[in-house]
């Protein structure tokens, strides 16, 4: 199901209530422009199209303290979903890269999971080509909202399960605190 199409961009907007594969890569780049990363100079971008045809674009932004920094990807549907909006069609991630096409990392490819599998991701290269592959593709035998529902009694037995857990490792974090101070 992977397709890959390597010509360049046109105005085409005819597709996904009118907004073609071309035209949400190209939002994509633009939104690139925004990128905040000073650290690793990588910029990304991202632009979302939800299921009423509302676009949503985002960058990376790095941090000094490297694990709050936030993707592109993860930027775009944030944005969306504050604004309402759960339900999406598709999302177009557009970098600097010549030679290979921008891939959403792991903790993208979950986040887009979140929302279901059944949703196309263009990544494309600095050229504006881009390869197509659906979430699912991108993320198989995958974890998502529904498997928290198999179970009725998961909720119940787990969170006693964790409280307890956690009880025990706050008691006991109190306790070798107070021996320091």
């Amino acid at each position: 199901h992977t397709h890959i199409h390597t010509h360049t961009l046109t105005c085409d907007l005819n597709i996904m209530n009118s907004w073609s594969p071309e035209a949400l890569v190209r939002k994509s780049q633009e939104a690139k422009e925004q990128a905040y990363c000073p650290y690793s100079k990588f910029r990304v971008g991202a632009a979302v199209l939800t299921s009423d045809g509302t676009v949503f674009t985002g960058c990376n932004v790095e941090n000094a303290c490297y694990t709050a920094g936030l993707c592109a990807e993860r930027t775009a549907i944030s944005k969306a979903v504050s604004e309402g909006h759960k339900s999406f069609k598709a999302i177009a991630i557009a970098s600097d890269l010549e030679d290979r096409f921008i891939s959403p990392c792991g903790a993208c490819r979950q986040f887009m999971r979140e929302f279901g599998s059944q949703w196309d991701v263009y990544m494309s290269k600095s050229d504006g080509s881009y390869k197509l592959m659906t979430v699912k593709e991108l993320l198989p035998c995958s974890f998502g909202p529904d498997d928290l529902r198999l179970h009725s009694s998961y909720p119940s037995e787990k969170v006693a399960s964790y409280t307890s857990y956690y009880q025990k490792v706050a008691s006991y974090t109190e306790t070798t605190f107070s021996l320091f101070f």
